[in-house]
């Protein structure tokens, strides 16, 4: 959850008229709820959280989840998605029936446990229970959490997932699954989990009416999470509260400030923390452009040059690879990336503001195509800060200032997508895979009882992290997802008991 999501919060009256929001509902829409609606002890829950009156976006979506009506939601950081859901769902958890009834996938341990915080302070003493559920930690809590029947699970899916494996947790009274932060859920290199925890969910009834209700709220919604909500959700109307005045409506724009002298390890920063799948990194010059290249190929990224210098053998290569969609990172000045179009970039960042402020719209509108959202990102230094910001009012950009990642930022972040990747790993080993390994655990913890020891681990996941994680998994179509893996058998509650293959 959003820090600020549960921080005591004052709105207008009127949720709709709330300054510089935008609203996009679907077509029939639901009576917009007020404070004044809801019943007395929604309105103790609200003043446990210290909460003054509704936010825009929880007086539309929270009728959609009270309707059962599946909903994509999509709204700032910090305007209060988290409580969007989290009231609704108290209202539908029956507190007798000792079973999950409702869902929360998020991204990170840190998200589990603020959303579980804040969910039992809202669920005060109604009896609902809530637990979370994340990796790195023992078993013992969660599984006591199980055993009393926790009504409200909220974890990383692969947590949850061995979970269902392990059979200590069963969803086969679920009413309500929430994918919350679903951009980051896949940036952070959960997709295929969340596949495999689909097959754990109710079966359709016989006449095919969904079994589940579900919800997806994100910030924003790239074609990559559009293409997830297909394979979750049913029919999902659309809900936006976005600002105004935004020159290209599918493009987010956004500036990190950084040293001048440290713009180039800020770029990967955030390069880790964003994890684009895909992205142009302008620069002004062609030495710029030599230089970001060859930073980024040492750090280990998939990154290759394009500049008016090039040798034709050399720029024929490089286009080769942007046309057949095998380049990550193409650096390159305006001149050399004229006439290029790389379908579905997720990312176009702006390693310094152009000379020509025309040219900043022509950058971002390579993104956010066809529908489809995307991001701008420029680094700017001290001056270049003031030019940038000229730039946005001459044609009426909303920018918003990110905090540059910090060394702690990016390490938690990298942390988090191996333990993903590793724990999925884990799972995939049959009992002589576990046996074997086990030879190796003496070792382990000896390493990690010295300095010398902890740079040799250190090390082995700095390697493992390069050649996994710096492409997200791919997306796979909507029909191709939705078939049973030939991980499963008998229905869609059974695994194999062979070894599962590694993802890709």
């Amino acid at each position: 959850m959003d820090q600020d999501d549960m921080t005591p919060t004052a709105v207008p009256d009127t949720p709709a008229a709330s300054e510089n929001i935008q609203i996009e509902e679907p077509a029939n829409a639901l009576p917009v709820l007020t404070a004044a609606d809801l019943p007395e002890s929604w309105r103790q829950a609200m003043a446990r959280a210290g909460w003054t009156d509704l936010t825009p976006v929880q007086s539309r979506a929270i009728p959609y989840v009270l309707a059962g009506r599946d909903l994509l939601v999509q709204s700032r950081t910090g305007s209060g998605k988290t409580g969007a859901f989290v009231l609704p769902i108290l209202e539908r958890i029956n507190p007798r029936l000792n079973a999950c009834q409702a869902l929360v996938l998020v991204p990170t341990r840190e998200l589990a446990q603020q959303v579980s915080h804040d969910a039992a302070l809202l669920a005060g003493d109604s009896g609902i229970r809530v637990t979370a559920v994340y990796g790195g930690v023992g078993y013992g809590q969660q599984l006591d959490a199980f055993r009393q029947g926790a009504h409200l699970v909220v974890g990383t899916p692969g947590r949850v997932l061995d979970h269902l494996i392990r059979r200590s947790l069963s969803l086969e009274s679920l009413k309500i699954l929430v994918f919350d932060e679903a951009d980051r859920l896949l940036s952070m290199g959960f997709y295929q989990d969340m596949l495999d925890v689909k097959h754990y969910l109710p079966a359709k009834s016989v006449n095919g009416a969904k079994s589940v209700d579900g919800y997806m709220f994100s910030a924003t919604f790239p074609i990559r999470v559009k293409q997830l909500a297909k394979q979750f959700l049913h029919e999902p109307d659309f809900l936006g509260l976005s600002s105004e005045n935004v020159h290209v409506v599918e493009t987010e724009h956004c500036y990190y400030i950084t040293p001048g002298m440290d713009k180039d390890r800020s770029l990967v920063r955030i390069i880790e923390v964003e994890n684009p799948e895909s992205a142009i990194i302008f620069c002004n010059t062609r030495d710029r452009v030599q230089y970001v290249t060859v930073v980024l190929q040492r750090f280990g990224y998939d990154a290759d040059a394009l500049s008016s210098d090039l040798s034709q053998k050399d720029r024929d290569r490089v286009l080769n690879r942007v046309r057949q969609g095998t380049l990550r990172f193409l650096v390159a000045t305006d001149v050399a990336a004229r006439g290029i179009d790389i379908p579905e970039l997720s990312h176009v960042i702006q390693y310094e503001p152009p000379e020509d402020p025309e040219l900043y719209i022509h950058r971002a509108g390579r993104t956010g195509r066809a529908g489809a959202s995307g991001v701008a990102i420029t680094l700017v230094n001290e001056l270049e800060d003031t030019k940038l910001r000229r730039i946005a009012r001459q044609y009426e950009i909303e920018l918003q200032q990110r905090p540059l990642p910090s060394d702690e930022d990016v390490a938690a972040v990298v942390g988090e997508r191996t333990t993903v990747f590793l724990e999925t790993k884990l799972r995939a080993r049959d009992k002589l895979q576990t046996e074997r390994m086990r030879r190796f655990v003496p070792q382990a913890q000896n390493l990690a009882e010295s300095e010398d020891g902890l740079a040799l681990l250190a090390m082995l996941l700095d390697d493992y992290y390069q050649v996994t994680m710096h492409k997200p998994p791919p997306i796979k179509e909507p029909e191709e997802a939705a078939r049973p893996s030939e991980r499963y058998t008998g229905g869609n509650k059974r695994r194999r008991s062979g070894r599962r293959g590694p993802r890709k």
